[in-house]
């Protein structure tokens, strides 16, 4: 575990500038965000739109992934339950939506040329997209229980204070917080193809389950009268920090951060729900004038035919 900061933890002390010494989110966000760009750029180049809604969503994806792992609050983390807490509902409730926002599936078919590497490329994401794998990774029984592992299994099995105290461990939850947020929103909010993707009807029942579920976790907190956590239970005597006190702000986070963000995803998929449903009723109404259409051509003939 890295040693402490000195300072005692204050909201702007932690958005200050200290990376940490192996910064693989970070970079990963920061490489995410250069080679989006870069197939945003293919794209127009081609005479194609690429509309700069999805840009705007796909780099703020890639900001806040930098920047609650690569600022101070990421030396924080290690000995704040609430600095945290923070991190993991930025990781797996705000980052996520985000990403998947700007459509970097869809930006991959379209950029990637259709020769050489590239041909090498499409073909593997379109195996991909065949295999059964992506089908039981993106089921909803499979990403809701994931999803709430990610809070309910971390905290009370002890798995964080088994791993979370090393580089590797604290990495790796970082990572998975990050996954199962992703695989949780990507079959609800992607508007890329998918191997398989529920009705509108599932998909808002999925978004209607999660959304009080991952809540309680922070009413356990928020209720606890001692500390759930032995990774947290002895911060820095020289920051004076209460850890119960601490576990309770972690629990407010838990039960108050996602809610405007699943409001606005709510917001957003219904928005796409009511357009789809449009879509399908101008289609299906050009398909009975259609047969309509058909069909008096057919008398006609038919009486042409009588004559």
């Amino acid at each position: 575990m890295p040693a402490p900061p000195a300072a005692a933890p204050t909201v702007l002390g932690m958005l200050g500038w200290e990376p940490p010494q192996l910064p693989l989110l970070p970079v990963l966000a920061a490489v995410a965000a250069i080679v989006y760009l870069i197939g945003v750029r293919r794209v127009r180049a081609q005479g194609r739109s690429w509309h700069p809604a999805r840009v705007i969503s796909f780099l703020l994806g890639c900001l806040a992934l930098a920047a609650v792992t690569g600022l101070k609050i990421e030396a924080y983390s290690w000995h704040l339950f609430s600095a945290f807490m923070f991190q993991q509902l930025t990781l797996s409730i705000l980052v996520p939506p985000l990403l998947v926002g700007g459509a970097p599936g869809v930006l991959l078919l379209r950029a990637t040329p259709h020769h050489g590497a590239g041909k090498v490329v499409l073909g593997a994401a379109l195996g991909l997209l065949r295999s059964r794998a992506p089908r039981v990774l993106l089921h909803s029984g499979f990403t809701i229980p994931l999803f709430l592992i990610s809070y309910y299994g971390v905290y009370l099995s002890g798995i964080i204070d088994r791993i979370g105290g090393n580089w590797f461990g604290h990495t790796a939850l970082q990572l998975f917080f990050l996954g199962a947020g992703i695989l949780f929103i990507l079959p609800i909010m992607s508007v890329g193809p998918l191997p398989g993707r529920d009705s509108w009807l599932m998909r808002f029942f999925d978004i209607f389950i999660e959304m009080p579920l991952h809540v309680f976790i922070g009413v356990m907190l928020m209720m606890a009268t001692t500390p759930m956590v032995a990774m947290f239970a002895f911060p820095p005597s020289e920051w004076g920090i209460d850890p119960v006190r601490d576990q309770t702000i972690a629990g407010a986070l838990a039960w108050s951060y996602g809610e405007p963000v699943a409001m606005v995803t709510v917001c957003i998929f219904a928005l796409r729900w009511r357009r789809a449903e449009n879509h399908d009723s101008e289609r299906a109404g050009a398909e009975v004038r259609e047969d309509d259409e058909r069909a008096a051509y057919n008398a006609y003939l038919e009486q042409l035919r009588g004559r």
